[in-house]
């Protein structure tokens, strides 16, 4: 009888798919089999490419003559330490008594490449029955049901094209890029590593582009040259009452200082003197009036759900944890049928799922912590009608959907770190908001203006009136200086208090004048979760959360892979990570390799062209673009730019501007 092999990537995931399919016999060496049914699993790779001396043992050493090195046909081997696991499977995908086999590795392009290298070097037979299953998350249902909707696998060709490609790029830039620059400029770096002849240059397609946006920003930071401003603060009371209220000036049109250069923007002063002198000209005691008043509502709408990248983001914020953290957490959400699939890109639901999300809310009733929202979303109906929101959006999903909660294995969450459980809270209540109203405030802006000299003095206040899904979301874990939904602005809180008083027209008095002096502000240090929302943005960093929702860019690296690239930044020594604040700086290293790069190939630095690549590797996938143009572009990239680096060295003035550097790491 023919049987069925199942082949996951994680020994986990092999045992919730066993689970579900019915497979309970003892676990043997390296797989699980009963009458029909053989599940087994990779553990991670199984397979890598192999160095350039697999192919010729003389290019072992680093040199020029050796370079580029570009294979028309690549190699690849075993890892040393899983051959025993690669047998093994090897083993049962090559069995006579198999007939179908079921690849159920992560849905995503790297999990489409474990097991295709996997199939390649085992030599599976073309004419066995490969399917792909494609799940989102690990409940029994969705693994069923993955399992009777599972496409031959060649209907993942374009995929598996785009993950080979991926690779190829990326062993393709790393070596023959770090190979040459090494050679011509190794012992300039390592003269400031005391203890070494020499010091290999590390650079990538994604992580040289990362160091890049580091090591700029820092720059920015050092040569900032604070300027200070000057404004002033207008104090106003009505004749009658209480109300009393402060303002502040700025040069509106018709003031004797509109457009003129004495102004740092429009409300301030470059000289303290300019400043003094509009408060000798309008000194109070002195007439004014409510010139102009508007009150309106504004809404302010969940926020989209999450993909990695924003979930890493808030992570970062709430609880300071690195993008890294954050990924190993919800992957373990994931294999505890927690959570859906965390490497995505997409911020909203497809139609299919949310004609069910029911399921999920329901599930939800069983977790105390947000048990009352899912509660009322369920009992008031607040679920109806989701699918004509802009939560949900087919167009905007590629492979998978946001992370949401399945509402299955809450019991899980008792033996789980703290941390785990903040992770589950965060992505819960950023589910449960989107089926909740905008949050609406009340915004009153008031425009005080004095008589001989007119001169205009503007105050706003921001109140909320229903707080809609404020208090079910995430940001409830937010403290007080964070949390600005609730609050009004610093100058307003008198015209919140006596909103109802005020009127157009009011006779009032300026009361007092006081001059604040202020300065500009450096730029920031990227944080963690900055770094990752950088990176999605192609080097934009992009706060609001619906602006970019609407820019449609390819982002540096994938959700996937950004983690990944930073940490390894830290491990090589190219830039610091603080783990109490989370804000990366470079190192001594870190800066001359970026100042390497940039006088040899500059354009590994700049974040719109790493984006191109990344964008020419999703038109594999899509099948609007082949694999051989691709490859192409890429192998012509890199002759040009070793070749360059082979006839032009610049190491006396990459010496000299290095030197330069020193004086920041005392």
């Amino acid at each position: 009888m023919s049987k069925k092999l199942f082949i996951a990537e994680k020994p986990s995931v092999a045992s919730e798919f066993a689970k579900a399919l019915g497979c309970r016999s003892a676990k043997k060496d390296g797989y699980m089999e009963s009458e029909d049914i053989i599940v087994t699993w990779c553990v991670g790779h199984l397979v890598t490419m192999s160095y350039p001396e697999a192919y010729d043992a003389s290019l072992k050493k680093w040199s020029k003559e050796t370079l580029p090195f570009l294979p028309k046909d690549f190699k690849y081997e075993v890892i040393d330490n899983v051959k025993k696991q690669f047998n093994i499977v090897s083993g049962l995908l090559n069995r006579s008594d198999v007939g179908t086999i079921y690849v159920c590795t992560d849905s995503g392009r790297e999990g489409e490449y474990i097991y295709r290298l996997v199939d390649r070097e085992a030599k599976v037979p073309e004419d066995k029955d490969k399917r792909r299953v494609w799940i989102d998350s690990q409940t029994e249902e969705e693994i069923l049901r993955g399992v009777n909707e599972a496409k031959p696998l060649s209907a993942y060709d374009n995929i598996a094209s785009a993950a080979y490609l991926r690779a190829k790029e990326d062993y393709l830039m790393g070596i023959n890029f770090s190979r040459i620059l090494s050679v011509v400029y190794g012992y300039t770096v390592n003269e400031f590593v005391k203890g070494k002849k020499w010091l290999p240059v590390s650079v990538g397609r994604v992580m040289t582009c990362v160091l890049g946006m580091v090591v700029r920003r820092e720059r920015e930071i050092r040569n900032f040259v604070k300027t200070p401003f000057y404004r002033v603060i207008g104090g106003f009371a009505a004749d009658s009452g209480d109300l009393k209220f402060k303002a502040e000036w700025k040069a509106a049109a018709g003031s004797k200082y509109y457009e003129t250069p004495y102004l740092y923007k429009e409300n301030g002063f470059k000289d303290r003197k300019t400043a003094e002198e509009l408060c000798t000209e309008i000194a109070p005691v002195r007439d004014a009036y409510i010139k102009e008043l508007e009150k309106k509502k504004e809404k302010k709408n969940p926020p989209l759900l999450f993909n990695l990248a924003e979930l890493q983001n808030i992570c970062s914020k709430l609880f300071k944890i690195s993008p890294d953290r954050t990924l190993q957490i919800t992957q373990e959400l994931y294999e505890r049928k927690l959570v859906t699939y965390p490497r995505t890109d997409a911020r909203v639901l497809s139609s299919a799922i949310a004609k069910e999300i029911h399921h999920n809310i329901k599930g939800l009733c069983s977790y105390n912590v947000v048990s009352s929202y899912a509660l009322e979303i369920l009992n008031k109906g607040y679920y109806k009608g989701i699918e004509k929101t802009r939560y949900v959006n087919d167009s905007q999903i590629t492979d998978h959907y946001a992370i949401i909660p399945t509402g299955q294995g809450i019991s899980a969450l008792a033996s789980m770190p703290e941390i785990s459980k903040h992770v589950y809270e965060v992505i819960a209540r950023r589910f449960l908001a989107v089926f909740y109203p905008a949050a609406v405030y009340q915004k009153i802006s008031v425009t005080a203006c004095t008589r001989e000299p007119s001169e205009n003095f503007f105050a706003s206040a921001k109140v909320l009136v229903s707080p809609g899904f404020l208090p079910v979301s995430e940001y409830s874990f937010k403290n007080k200086k964070e949390e600005d939904e609730n609050t009004q602005n610093q100058s307003g809180d008198e015209i919140a208090k006596f909103s109802d008083d005020i009127k157009k027209g009011m006779p009032l008095k300026l009361i007092e004048l006081n001059i604040k002096e202020g300065e500009t502000s450096p730029p920031k240090r990227y944080n963690s979760g900055q770094m990752i929302l950088a990176m999605e943005n192609a080097g934009q960093l992009i706060e609001d959360e619906d602006l970019r929702a609407q820019i449609k860019s390819s982002g540096i690296g994938t959700s996937a892979t950004r983690a990944e690239i930073l940490k390894k930044l830290v491990n090589i020594g190219y830039i610091n990570l603080n783990k109490k604040t989370q804000i990366y700086t470079p190192t001594l290293i870190g800066e001359s390799i970026y100042e390497v790069v940039g006088a040899s190939i500059k354009s590994l630095l700049n974040p719109e062209l790493t984006a191109s690549w990344e964008l020419g590797l999703s038109q594999v996938a899509e099948g609007t673009i082949t694999e051989e143009e691709y490859i192409g572009k890429l192998e012509g990239f890199i002759e040009r730019n070793v070749n360059y680096v082979k006839n032009n060295t610049y190491i006396p003035a990459i010496k000299q501007r290095i030197s330069t550097l020193k004086q920041y790491y005392k």
